[in-house]
């Protein structure tokens, strides 16, 4: 039998019930083995609602997980906004449209003054693409710095940046890796320096920092702030560019802000990235992302190109990215990310006096990493174990970090007590059945 995987193998369909084996064979066919199904018994999810979701059977699901519903499943609001606008006209940002410039207003006033365009696209992978040719176009230097384990997208260029998705073989010879931040990130400061100077010195030449401001893919590593406004002054002391990827951490998620790298403000002054990056929980999962960047970067790349992308800021998309905005701060979102997070790491710290298995708890606000090891070293196999078992109790979540023995907590904004409480209950039992099972 084969070992346990946060993703499927077809080497269990035999183990699956007849309706979930004949789907996944249907599925197997027609998309191919490209794509990855959750789950030793995957689940096919009908509906969602908050923070639940259902499956065909009519099984509740409590979703750990999910980011990209950032208001929650199927919000009232953001429904009936995407329905009444599709209702009207959904075109393109070669004609005016009054609201897509009022919600950029809007969205621009969030952050610092200097960032004062927005590029609209459809994905994160999108916004980080072109955001990597504004970098690279203005500077006119292709080097490029990102984390161990980087995950900024699946095009063609995000995909050289992101050694999650095929390892340190598949990064560009101009991408150059450093770890993720520990402590008080002098040592990521100090190997961005290093970084930086050799690009500089390389035929590459060095043109961006792309740093997600809590690291998740390198199993969520949110350092002690404010180390970024370090970094930031390093990277432009080389003359580059630093592109703080929000895909993940921003619009409230940390429980400070609308934005991660705002953690790291302190009494030096405020971080200012150059360019941000932002994807799909703007829109709670509608096809929308954006770069916001400094003015002169856009005015020097238009200078020299253009841009334009016709689904990226259609009038549907919008609409549902001003109701996402609105509802989080109407619904107070941020303040339960923080004071939700915080219930969360009291209770994972409690779990981990009685369970051994629990090592390192990361995190900020509803964006945590907790780490699962055997004798002080990561156990994949153990954290694989648990994924698995949430599942069949209820719970869904999944798995992180280059050892991938990191649960990554990033359910929706509109998270619980309640729902952490349910969580960390399953957990404990999880815990419990993979111990008694000799896997912790």
């Amino acid at each position: 039998m084969p070992g346990p995987s946060t993703y499927f193998s077809n080497d269990r369909l035999d183990e699956l019930s007849e309706p979930t084996r004949l789907l996944v064979e249907r599925r197997n066919r027609s998309l191919g083995a490209a794509y990855r199904l959750f789950y030793d018994d995957p689940v096919e999810i009908v509906r969602g609602l908050g923070t639940r979701l259902w499956d065909a059977a009519g099984t509740e699901y409590l979703d750990v997980y999910n980011n990209v519903p950032s208001v929650g499943h199927s919000h009232p609001r953001v429904v009936e906004a995407i329905a009444a606008q599709a209702a009207l006209v959904n075109t393109n940002t070669r004609y005016l449209d009054r609201r897509l410039v009022e919600y950029s207003e809007e969205l621009l006033g969030t952050l610092p003054r200097a960032l004062a365009n927005v590029l609209y696209t459809c994905t994160g992978s999108e916004a980080n693409d072109l955001a990597l040719r504004i970098a690279k176009t203005v500077t006119g230097k292709q080097g490029v710095i990102v984390t161990r384990n980087a995950y900024h997208g699946v095009t063609s260029e995000t995909a050289l940046i992101s050694p999650s998705l095929g390892g340190e073989a598949s990064i560009a010879p101009w991408v150059r890796l450093v770890d993720p931040p520990t402590g008080d990130g002098s040592a990521f400061a100090d190997a961005v320096t290093a970084a930086a100077a050799e690009l500089a010195a390389s035929e590459h030449g060095f043109a961006a920092l792309v740093a997600d401001s809590i690291f998740a893919s390198d199993g969520v590593h949110p350092g002690g702030a404010p180390f970024l406004g370090r970094v930031s002054d390093i990277v432009h002391d080389a003359d580059g560019l630093y592109i703080a990827d929000e895909v993940q951490s921003g619009f409230g998620r940390l429980g400070h802000d609308l934005w991660g790298f705002t953690r790291h403000d302190s009494a030096l002054g405020a971080v200012v990235p150059d360019l941000v990056t932002v994807g799909k929980p703007m829109g709670n999962g509608m096809p929308i992302g954006a770069v916001i960047a400094r003015r002169e970067l856009v005015d020097e790349f238009a200078a020299r190109g253009r841009y334009f992308s016709t689904f990226g800021g259609t009038p549907v998309s919008i609409a549902a990215a001003d109701a996402v905005l609105h509802i989080i701060r109407e619904e107070g979102l941020i303040e339960n990310a923080r004071m939700v997070g915080e219930y969360l790491t009291t209770g994972l710290g409690m779990l981990a006096e009685f369970h051994e298995a629990v090592g390192a708890v990361r995190g900020v606000g509803l964006f945590l990493g907790v780490d699962l090891v055997r004798d002080g070293v990561p156990d994949e196999h153990s954290t694989l174990v648990v994924v698995n078992e949430l599942r069949r109790r209820g719970v869904l979540i999944g798995a992180s970090g280059a050892a991938r023995n990191t649960l990554k907590v990033r359910p929706p904004l509109c998270f619980s007590t309640a729902d952490a409480d349910r969580f960390l209950t399953e957990l404990d039992s999880a815990l419990r059945v993979a111990r008694t099972a000799k896997a912790i």
